[in-house]
């Protein structure tokens, strides 16, 4: 079963002469329960497709599906219910004047839950804060716990899609690695599906089993996280990002 189908994708903005083609005929498939990464360097059109997606860009083309919605220009209340965001900083993502109750109390009552106490406690012992983080308000939190706030309002719709949009480039390597553990027991405990966006191929090759390789707003490659890890890409430019992650060129081995 299909939790996102994109087909020959295409994002603009602009016209005429002022048009910028950030996506141009993207296709990606991923499967109900999969972990599935985007990456290629900055404005490749990684974060596009998941603006797209969640309906902040309106000029694009081509066809979108998730969690079981055909997409058009506007999004249904079923669809903000079922498909939710991570972003890249945790800080701008919250309200500094609101404290951690009442960022989550909001979203639950805003999809219709009841007992909001209770379901509040629940989702902070998930993401692996206690009752004492609260009433506390975003400067009071660290980095990772401030992630783990904004992975637990998405999580308060219980959704079954989380698109991730570098979820862990603002944090410390140790604190990345707790989060992407953190995302990882989510997914099994959920059933959720992961699209992810990330420059950082360690990251991706964390939580995702199979990753698509961007270069100016087209995939160029589509491959397993084995056949990245063995360095075995098709492609030119996903040879390139791979040996650039790994700072050095591999050579072959002589007798």
């Amino acid at each position: 079963m299909t939790g996102i189908n994109i087909d020959k994708l295409n994002v603009w903005f602009g016209d005429g002469i002022d048009r910028v083609d950030a996506v141009r005929e993207a296709t990606v498939k991923v499967s109900k329960g999969e972990s599935f990464g985007l990456v290629g360097e900055s404005g490749s059109g990684k974060s596009t497709i998941l603006r797209a997606l969640t309906g902040l860009v309106p000029t694009w083309s081509g066809s979108m599906e998730a969690a079981g919605e055909t997409l058009g220009k506007k999004r249904s209340r079923h669809f903000y219910k079922k498909v939710q965001m991570v972003f890249q900083d945790p800080y701008a993502s919250l309200h500094p004047r609101h404290p951690v109750d009442q960022v989550l109390s909001e979203t639950l009552r805003l999809h219709g839950f009841t007992n909001i106490d209770a379901r509040i406690s629940k989702l902070l012992d998930e993401v692996g804060l206690g009752q004492s983080f609260r009433f506390r308000y975003p400067h009071q939190l660290s980095g990772g716990q401030r992630q783990r706030v904004a992975i637990a309002r998405a999580l308060a719709p219980q959704p079954e899609i989380l698109l991730l949009d570098e979820p862990t480039s603002a944090l410390d390597v140790s604190v990345q690695a707790e989060i992407l553990n953190l995302l990882t027991d989510l997914q099994t405990e959920h059933g959720l599906t992961y699209l992810m966006v990330s420059h950082d191929l360690a990251v991706v090759g964390h939580i995702c089993s199979r990753i698509a390789v961007m270069q100016q707003g087209r995939i160029v490659e589509i491959m397993s996280i084995e056949e990245m890890r063995a360095l075995q890409p098709k492609h030119p430019y996903s040879k390139h990002l791979l040996e650039a992650s790994l700072g050095y060129k591999r050579q072959p081995v002589s007798d």
